[in-house]
């Protein structure tokens, strides 16, 4: 059990250079690039095309609140992408994505919202002229199909442009390859693991007896912005969460202007971003003395976290690490069979997670240097719950915490 106090020091981490438009060289999104292209050429596939707003940064540097209208990256198994976006979208395009100024291309706006045309009626065609869709029977494409930004008719639109070319879903095949970070993301996650610590002890002092909960949110969401000193914040995928008293049992709970109470408690589960990556943290208040059952629980849950950290390794799988937990909280009489974690990185709303590895029983995903997880440790009850969480980095030599935020049940009294 802890009791925040002031915020515990770090070892530095060098300062970034000012005004960076596209966080990284141009060398890694060209490498980056070779590698979707590889995995294409593997599959036999003559195209990509994809959607995600963070595969769209990820390969070229993109980013803009524009995700709302159709927009996508066409990869070719062979020469450069292109992307289409909406016209006034694309301007944004030109600052931001490591592509060529006749690699950008913006349909009209009389496409947008219309019940009778689509915008991927006039991408089809573009990129069919283009070269980089081929056209007719005989030829297979991939496209992301789960992703939250292609619609039905999206999907419609373009098999209809290309006449009969098969389409496939890429089951996240841009996702898999930003599994394992380069040296320089791994730096843009310990920024963004800064701001979360910063964001978390600003929560937790923020929490009060007699506040809204709208109002600590406020104190969150300014720090999640503001940042730090060299360190400018950046808008979270998902908003903060602040489930409280009965409701804690039950994630995903955001905020309401109800005044906080003596007596209950709160679990906050929030993001640091810098450069649209994410290091989520989640940590659990009690306001005033916390009930046995939820010590009791904490108490656990931290043995939990001890023994699954001894197998956040590379060499060890998925499943070892989830094993590693529920043994532990077993011992207590407590269980879990949801998963423990899943794979971070650049995150976009409505979710930060990467949508490949998760910690869970039975996955046997071999862990590499380089990957990042959210460990995040929710036991969910009738009427209460208790909610901590990591951001945590591979390394040769095990599990990187991204944050020094003290660990356990805070209690306020």
């Amino acid at each position: 059990m802890t009791t925040p106090t002031r915020r515990p020091k770090r070892a530095p981490v060098p300062r970034v250079p000012p005004e960076i438009i596209r966080p990284f060289s141009l060398a890694e999104y060209t490498d980056r690039m070779m590698r979707v292209q590889s995995v294409l050429a593997d599959r036999d596939v003559a195209a990509l095309v994809v959607c995600d707003p963070a595969n769209l940064y990820y390969l070229t540097g993109y980013n803009a609140w524009s995700f709302y209208t159709p927009q996508c990256l066409v990869v070719p198994a062979e020469g450069a992408p292109h992307l289409f976006a909406r016209a006034m979208d694309a301007q944004g395009a030109h600052y931001t994505a490591a592509l060529g100024p006749h690699h950008v291309h913006g349909y009209p706006e009389h496409l947008i919202h219309r019940p009778d045309l689509h915008p991927f009626d006039w991408i089809a065609e573009q990129a069919v002229d283009l070269g980089v869709l081929p056209s007719g029977p005989g030829s297979r494409i991939l496209v992301e199909l789960d992703s939250h930004f292609f619609s039905a008719r999206g999907y419609i639109a373009l098999q209809e442009g290309l006449g009969g070319v098969a389409i496939a879903d890429s089951a996240e095949l841009v996702n898999w390859v930003r599994l394992v970070k380069s040296p320089a993301e791994q730096d843009m996650l310990r920024y963004a693991g800064q701001i979360a610590e910063h964001t978390m002890l600003t929560a937790l002092g923020a929490i009060e007896a007699g506040r809204r909960q709208n109002d600590i949110v406020a104190d969150i969401q300014h720090a999640q912005t503001a940042g730090l000193e060299g360190i400018g914040g950046d808008y979270p995928a998902i908003v903060p969460m602040l489930p409280t008293g009965a409701t804690a049992g039950t994630p995903h709970l955001t905020w309401s202007d109800r005044v906080m109470r003596y007596g209950e408690a709160a679990t906050i589960e929030l993001a640091g971003v810098y450069q649209r990556y994410h290091a989520p943290l989640a940590r659990t208040v009690s306001l005033g003395k916390p009930p046995a059952h939820l010590v009791d629980c904490a108490a656990a849950v931290s043995e939990g976290y001890a023994a699954l950290a001894e197998e956040l390794r590379p060499g060890r799988t998925s499943h070892d690490v989830h094993t590693a937990f529920t043994t532990a909280i077993n011992r207590h009489g407590l269980s879990k069979e949801s998963r423990i974690g899943y794979s971070i990185g650049i995150g976009y709303p409505p979710d930060w997670g990467e949508r490949t590895v998760s910690l869970r029983t039975g996955s046997e995903t071999v862990l590499q240097a380089g990957m990042a997880f959210h460990v995040i440790l929710g036991m969910w009850m009738d009427g209460w719950g208790y909610e901590t969480s990591e951001p945590v980095l591979i390394t040769e030599h095990g599990p990187e915490r991204l944050t020094s935020v003290p660990g356990g049940l805070t209690i306020k009294t």
